[in-house]
């Protein structure tokens, strides 16, 4: 705990594009404030701003630029962590932290499907937090955010699966260049081009939604029966990634009941107003056009998902497009969200 009383956290993975992310977005923070970074033996014993290639468009904090990288070994000073450390590296290092008491919260994949770990959005599935209780690590924990395309999609799903009940889901996605870390796509690639293949993603977005929408029982999650299908391409778009979806309902609303349950859409982020939660996690369009990336990524602090262009579909019950950021609500920003909502119902204590 900091003098001013918020609680001291470590960045793991501190000098890649998400790390980097954790650092611009936890500046000023109410709760939390970075007091350590740490990344690969390369950087290890470097000043932070001498370790690092910031890109961000804000300016390294000062009270980062000057911390010494450490190793991402136990030994930290910290115990809430943050990692977002690079798969090949996560489930080993991430495992090791909570064996020793750490809190880490990870944007990394390896152990989202783990039976005893929450795969969290903090609006959806706030309950599966419980999941903490059961884990072996001695009291250390993990606490995972989806994939980034997965939290734009499941939280426009939520209130459907609420009220009107879902059967089945088609959905193909036009992801950003930011999705693929830095450097990335080259420009080569990606200039005058869509790339029709990202790498693992679509097995990520037809199995994590079902973990997501399932029922707590008995320390464990019963997944959701809803089939699911999806197509993952790569667009030259910076940030901000766009989802065409179909879906079949299982009772049969209006698109005026639907659309009025997503604008009402709210829950225990908001009910607690946490300083990352969006006043409306879902935001609905009306304009034909609506929402585009460049326009609406940045609504709520990036943390809403916008959905338009509710419409018929000759082959499902309904068709939408659902927009979120994909490096702050589906990377660092609902990675933060998940750790204000730990420390709001005392996991952190």
């Amino acid at each position: 705990m900091t003098k001013t009383g918020k609680i001291n956290v470590a960045i793991l993975g501190a000098t890649g594009s998400v790390g980097q992310k954790f650092i611009q977005l936890l500046e000023g923070h109410p709760y939390f404030q970075v007091t350590e970074v740490a990344a690969s033996d390369r950087s290890a014993g470097k000043k932070y701003s001498e370790a690092v290639n910031w890109f961000m468009t804000t300016p390294i904090p000062k009270d980062v630029a000057n911390l010494t990288v450490k190793a991402c070994a136990p030994g930290l000073e910290s115990k809430l962590l943050f990692s977002a450390l690079d798969a090949n590296v996560a489930g080993e290092i991430e495992e090791e932290f909570a064996k020793k008491g750490y809190f880490v919260v990870s944007n990394s994949k390896n152990h989202r499907m783990d039976k005893d770990v929450p795969l969290l959005i903090p609006e959806v599935n706030p309950d599966h937090l419980e999941l903490v209780k059961c884990q072996k690590f001695g009291g250390g924990a993990i606490v995972t955010n989806p994939n980034c395309s997965t939290i734009g999609l499941v939280l426009a799903l939520k209130p459907l699966a609420d009220n009107f009940g879902l059967d089945t889901v088609n959905v193909v996605t036009m992801q950003a260049l930011s999705g693929a870390g830095y450097p990335g796509v080259s420009s080569l690639d990606s200039i005058d081009n869509v790339i029709p293949f990202i790498g693992g993603e679509e097995a990520k977005l037809e199995t994590e939604p079902l973990k997501i929408l399932g029922q707590l029982k008995n320390g464990f999650i019963e997944d959701t029966n809803i089939k699911i299908s999806a197509q993952t391409n790569r667009v030259a778009v910076l940030d901000g990634h766009t989802e065409s979806v179909q879906v079949n309902l299982k009772t049969k609303p209006t698109k005026e009941e639907i659309i009025e349950v997503w604008k009402n859409f709210k829950s225990e982020p908001q009910a607690l107003d946490l300083p990352f939660a969006p006043i409306n996690p879902i935001y609905y369009f009306h304009e034909d056009k609506y929402p585009q990336p460049r326009l609406h990524r940045n609504l709520d602090k990036g943390m809403a998902t916008s959905v338009g262009r509710l419409r018929d579909c000759n082959i499902f019950d309904y068709k939408f497009t659902v927009l979120s950021h994909n490096t702050v609500r589906g990377a660092a920003g609902g990675a933060i969200l998940c750790a204000e909502l730990m420390k709001a119902k005392g996991y952190l204590d």
